[in-house]
Formats: C-alpha cells, structure tokens, sequence
C-alpha cells in the first residue's frame, strides 16, 4: 500500500501548541513519526515557520527529514496568478495560494490547514479545483488535520 503524501502548511506545526488544535495537530505529527504518513513541506512554510516560535521551528526541524520540501517554481507562481485572475483570494494572501498551488502541481494525496477562513472551505476549494481542471491539473484534496489524522484509530468505533 502506498504511503499518503500530506501537504502540511505552517498552520498544522503551530497547532501542535494550541490548545484547540493540539490533539489533532500532535496525532498528525505522531503519524509521521510512526511512517503513517509522509509530510512535505515547502520553501512557503520553511519561510513562515522562520518568524514562529521555537517550538515550531524546532518541531519542522525534526520532520522534515521524515518527509521532503517543495521549491517555489515558475509554475506555482502561474498557478498563483490564475487563482488571482479569478479573485479566489487577494494579494494579500498570495503564502496561502502558493501553498494550494505547490501542493497540487506535486500532486500529494492532500493538503491539510487549519486555515478555516483561505483554504479548509468548500466554496474555495471549488474555485481553486476549478481552476485546476482549467489548467490541466488535478483536484486537491484538502482538509482539516482531524479529518486525516488516525487520531483515536486504536479506539473501538462504537459505528462498528
């Protein structure tokens, strides 16, 4: 069976230290330190993790020998500029188009963000898709780290 490639942004490592988002973030971590999962990152959350607290920095030092690092490309930023041209969001946050865009031209298996008001919403995820079956990508696949994660997995499933 093939091993998933998760998208992680920087949102997904700062949950980790936050109290609405550890459990899911920390399981997450705890899937790609037991191989569940192979993160990757990008040059997008190398940059923003730089100007986060320690623990974050540290916590991508660890995993990201676990997983592999997407550079910024030409053809991000074009991916970019279409996501733009169809206003799916503005300038202003180009980090978070370009982190949709490298995820879907490395064509992991998804994205995972707790960026609940850019990226984890379905009208978004329409649009970006769309312009992906335009450009002659692929749909991505994004989701909230509780969606992914095999958090709680050992338990019994009281639907069983």
């Amino acid at each position: 069976m093939k091993t998933l490639r998760i998208y992680v942004d920087t949102s997904v490592l700062g949950g980790c230290f936050d109290r609405e988002f550890a459990p899911w973030s920390r399981s997450l971590v705890e899937d790609f330190r037991q191989a569940r999962f192979k993160p990757v990152f990008s040059d997008v959350t190398v940059a923003e993790v730089q100007r986060a607290p320690e623990p974050v920095r540290n916590l991508l030092a660890e995993l990201g020998p676990l997983g592999e690092t997407i550079a910024i490309s030409p053809e991000a930023d074009e991916l970019v500029r279409a996501y733009e041209d169809r206003r799916i969001l503005g300038p202003r946050w180009r980090n978070d188009m370009l982190h949709i865009a490298l995820a879907t031209i490395a064509e992991v298996d998804v994205l995972v963000s707790w960026n609940f008001k850019h990226i984890v919403r379905l009208d978004r995820i329409r649009l970006f898709n769309a312009v992906h079956l335009e450009t002659g990508y692929k749909p991505i696949a994004i989701y909230s780290p509780r969606e992914v994660t095999t958090h709680g997995e050992d338990a019994t499933d009281p639907c069983d």
